[in-house]
């Protein structure tokens, strides 16, 4: 087949993903890549004094009907991907993002409910029947805000030359995650989610005419972006598989998971904005709502109304349940945190200083925490005054519960049971080197949430947690972004990410050998590389992580 390929490329043919050979088109401008029902100009860029290697960008390409009308609501519809006039179609501008999906607060003269887009950056050489690895990367933002914009997956296929790099909008809010019984009945649940996974089964379908391999696909998220990366990886409790072969999920953070009476009373709420009765007539009612009373039950709604929902089938139950009974399709896995996720979201050092204010900070998240799992709780985490507790202040010891629950514990435990179940290529990592902007700023955050984003992305990233101005790495932090980036396109390229690390890296072992890779910033610039070593996996952070996965009912996560 890829001879084949090869030589319909040389004649001056390009092939549908279903095997029909169609026209190529001429180009304007940038590159024109031929999709048989659709084509797109994409946009040439290359960095300064960089020579002829560059990367070619494809912006707001739709992977799915616009979820408008009957759609609102409802899981994405596979747009008509039949070949058209026998290829012989218009080209389409791609040289710019997609408007974002409606985010909270909500503003329709800058995002859309009609967002159902995705990215592309190749190299510019690459072509039809050069089968490149994907890398498909799903944005955070607690599920009710978030731009691919803010992610660019740029400085990933410029390093490497040998990946594809995608990204995509997904519904947001109350757009994706709605839910309530009426939502089950006349639409469905998780919607957010089934976007996703459509953009993923696009990439699948025609990513080869891009240059990529469409089976050979790495997803990659940090924090709702990790969530979502173990969701799809938990999704139908493994019975479908899934349509990639690994995934990286950092910080992973989302919910809680809403009990039923949860989502119903706000679903009351937002029925109640929008002037819909609670009967039947529930979900036709809110499909002709004016987009303007929607944005407003979006806004009067706290941020934490949007979340995941087990539905029974995408999601049969909580992850921390499905994980331990193997019920997740088996994927190459990298997963791991920054070394002080749980600060930012603990609070001030100055707001937690006694033992009561260490309740009243986790019972903020965590509302379904028993007496008993607080009392426990407290026990397990000694009280700084005791002798020998790890915790120098009460906010440490808040910083740290905050962290373990979720966004540095469930991690270690997709690790081990893929591992458990013979997945080799299991990786974890601590990012321990702190984005210097919010550092600045609050100092006591130390290596934050979001940290490891923001070398990704060359502290691009406009989420609110990391929107300060960038100023550009210094020669240490260069070495820190490049060596996240060269493991995380060598975990692409091959489900190893030692196999094209940089050279100055440690060789990272998988989880077998019970240690983690450290990623650091040599801040004197001494050694020509970073510090980044592997540390050992502690008992104490396998019992501190365990003693929150046993309790997934309270926590729901």
């Amino acid at each position: 087949m890829r001879a084949l390929l090869g030589l319909l490329t040389v004649l001056g043919l390009a092939v549908a993903s279903s095997g029909t050979s169609i026209p190529s088109l001429a180009s304007g401008g940038g590159q024109i890549v031929q999709l048989g029902y659709a084509a797109y100009r994409g946009n040439d860029s290359s960095p300064a004094g960089d020579g002829d290697t560059t990367v070619t960008f494809f912006g707001g390409i739709r992977y799915a009907e616009a979820p408008l009308g009957d759609l609102r609501f409802r899981a994405p519809v596979q747009i008509d991907e039949r070949v058209q006039n026998g290829g012989s179609v218009d080209v389409q501008d791609a040289m710019t993002y997609g408007l974002p999906c409606l985010q909270q607060p909500a503003n329709s003269s800058v995002e859309s409910e009609d967002c159902l887009t995705l990215n592309v950056w190749k190299p510019s050489w690459a072509k039809p029947g050069d089968n490149l690895p994907v890398v498909v990367y799903i944005f955070g933002g607690g599920f009710y805000y978030g731009n691919p914009a803010g992610f660019p997956l740029y400085d990933w296929v410029h390093q490497s030359q040998n990946v594809i790099g995608v990204s995509m909008n997904y519904r947001l809010n109350l757009f994706g995650f709605l839910g309530s019984h009426f939502v089950q009945e006349d639409g469905d649940l998780n919607v957010g989610l089934l976007d996703q996974r459509a953009a993923i089964e696009w990439v699948q379908r025609h990513i080869s005419q891009f240059g990529g391999d469409g089976s050979k696909i790495t997803i990659s998220g940090e924090s709702a972006g990790g969530a979502s990366v173990m969701l799809q990886v938990t999704a139908y409790g493994g019975t479908k598989g899934a349509p990639f072969q690994s995934a990286i999920a950092q910080s992973i953070g989302y919910g809680p998971v809403l009990f039923p009476y949860e989502y119903e009373a706000y679903f009351e709420n937002v029925t109640g904005i929008a002037g819909c009765p609670l009967d039947s007539t529930s979900m036709s009612c809110l499909r002709n709502t004016s987009l303007d009373l929607l944005i407003e039950a979006i806004n009067a709604n706290p941020d934490d109304t949007w979340a995941p929902i087990i539905d029974g089938t995408f999601l049969p139950d909580l992850a921390s349940k499905l994980i331990p009974e193997h019920r997740f399709t088996k994927v190459n896995f990298i997963g791991g945190h920054c070394t002080n996720d749980g600060r930012t979201f603990a609070g001030k050092n100055t707001s937690v200083i006694t033992a009561a204010d260490v309740v009243t900070d986790i019972e903020k998240r965590y509302h379904h925490l028993s007496n008993e799992t607080i009392a426990a709780m407290l026990e397990f985490y000694p009280d700084p005054s005791i002798p020998g507790s790890p915790y120098a202040t009460e906010y440490d010891r808040a910083a740290t519960i905050q962290q373990d629950i979720e966004f540095g514990c469930i991690d270690w435990y997709l690790a081990n049971h893929s591992y458990v179940r013979g997945v080799e290529n299991s990786y974890l990592f601590r990012f321990n080197t702190p984005d210097t902007v919010l550092l600045k700023a609050s100092p006591y955050l130390g290596v934050m949430h979001t940290s490891d984003i923001y070398y990704l992305f060359d502290g691009t990233n406009s989420a609110p947690n990391a929107g300060f101005t960038f100023a550009g790495f210094n020669a240490t932090e260069k070495l820190v972004s490049e060596e996240i980036i060269a493991y995380w396109t060598s975990f692409t390229r091959s489900g190893n990410p030692t196999m094209y690390k940089e050279s100055y890296s440690p060789t990272w072992t998988n989880f077998g050998t019970h240690k983690r890779v450290v990623m650091t910033e040599d801040y004197t610039g001494e050694s020509g590389g970073t510090w980044s070593t592997l540390e050992d996996v502690t008992q104490d952070y396998v019992d501190r992580c365990m003693f929150w996965m046993v309790r997934g009912n309270e926590t729901r996560v």
